[in-house]
This record gives C-alpha cells, structure tokens and sequence, in this order.
C-alpha cells in the first residue's frame, strides 16, 4: 500500500533519513520507534507529501505521490500537537474540516460519542486542555473512514480511559484492513495494538521486524525488553 523506496532527506549538510526502503501493507498496525531526532517525523511527514525527498521515490497504491494531493483523502492523520484556529469552537472546527474535504463517505462518528465530546462542542478551543484537544485530533483523524491512519503519539496527554478508548479504536480499525503507523514513547502501551515494529537511528532503520518475529528473536515478550536485546545482539555482531 505504502513504498518508500531508496529516500534520502537532506537538510543542508544534515542526512535526516538515509536511503530509507520501506513497505507498509493494509491490515497492519506499524509502530515507528526511536530515539528524537532519529527521523521517525521527517519519514511521516515525507509520506504525507509535507517534507519533500532529496532524492528517492514514495509510492501509494504503486503509484509514486510526486506532485500527487489527491492520495492524502486516504490518509487520515493525527499530529501530536494539533493546532486550531483558538477562537473556534470543537463543533465549528470538526463543521469547517467535514466542508474543506467535502467528502461523500460515511463518516465515523465513533469516537466524537465515546470521548462525549458532544458535550463540550460550544468549547473553544483556547479554553481546552491538552488531552481534550488530543481528542478532537484523534476524532478528526479518523471521522473521515481512512483507509491509512498515521497517529504520532496518539495517547500522549490522554488519561487512562480516553487511552484505552482510542486504543480500542486502533484495534479495530486495523481488524477491518485498514494500514496503521503509530509513533509512541510508551512502549508497553503497544503490546495489544501492533503487528509490526520499525526501530530508526540516525536516519536509518535499524529493523523492521513483525512483533512475533522480534519476540522471537529477543527471546522476549515485552516490546521494550525486545527492543534491548535486539540492539544489543546487533552490537556484539
């Protein structure tokens, strides 16, 4: 569904990603784990059509995104910091979203019931606190029925219940074939949700291993001890 194929993103002399190769398949919930400023970002941002490649080639669906907007509608998107105009209300903001993608699908109105925010629709959104606005993010991502979610540290800020709500809601998603990258700091939060994991380091990917396959090969069933032990053997190698 996603292929990125031989990326390199440059920032003046910097190398952010280097020669990155990558296939994400429908069906799959994908965490992208590393350290900051390891590229995880600048590779989401590529895959949007946000950051532009120094060179390389990205493709959706087999056919490359270059110069291509119209693939996005596919993609529903959650940033780890959203931003809104501060003097609109949640209801005026979702309303404004649903007129500029001006879309035909149902939408999936499931979590705007399950986060209540029904209630809080005449907020606006300077008054909300940052785990409300990670709510409204979350609805928004996934209102549209997307066929690919990209969720960066979408539980950040959340408290336990939204989290477990949201995570539930992954679950699903990814239950009915649709392709979910997810970036997340809390690792343990991951165990239930991923089939697959991508550890990047200064721009490269380390691996990219599905979840029984790390487990197997760390000899482990915690993500974050796997992650060690995988780091580890390769060091020694």
């Amino acid at each position: 569904m996603i292929d990125v194929k031989h990326v390199i993103k440059q920032f003046g002399s910097s190398l952010v990603l280097n020669d990155i190769n990558l296939t994400c398949d429908k069906g799959e919930c994908i965490a992208l784990i590393g350290p900051n400023g390891c590229g995880k970002t600048t590779l989401i941002k590529s895959i949007l059509g946000i950051v532009i490649p120094t060179k390389g080639e990205i493709y959706f669906k087999q056919k490359s995104i270059k110069n291509d907007f119209a693939y996005r509608s596919a993609i529903g998107y959650m940033p780890q910091i959203g931003r809104y105009p501060d003097n609109m209300t949640i209801e005026q903001v979702i309303e404004m979203i649903k007129k500029i993608r001006n879309t035909d699908t149902i939408l999936d109105n499931e979590l705007i019931e399950s986060f209540h925010l029904d209630k809080l629709f005449k907020k606006p959104m300077r008054t909300l606190s940052g785990g409300t606005m990670q709510k409204v993010s979350a609805t928004i991502a996934f209102l549209f029925n997307p066929e690919v979610l990209i969720l960066d540290e979408p539980t950040a800020g959340l408290d336990p219940l939204s989290a477990e709500i949201l995570k539930s809601k992954i679950i699903k998603e990814k239950e009915k074939g649709k392709l979910i990258l997810i970036t997340s700091h809390i690792l343990s939060e991951l165990d239930d949700m991923i089939s697959q994991l991508i550890f990047m380091q200064e721009g490269n990917i380390v691996f990219h291993k599905t979840l029984d396959q790390l487990k197997f090969d760390s000899g482990e069933e915690k993500i974050s001890k796997a992650i060690a032990r995988i780091l580890k053997l390769q060091q020694h190698e």
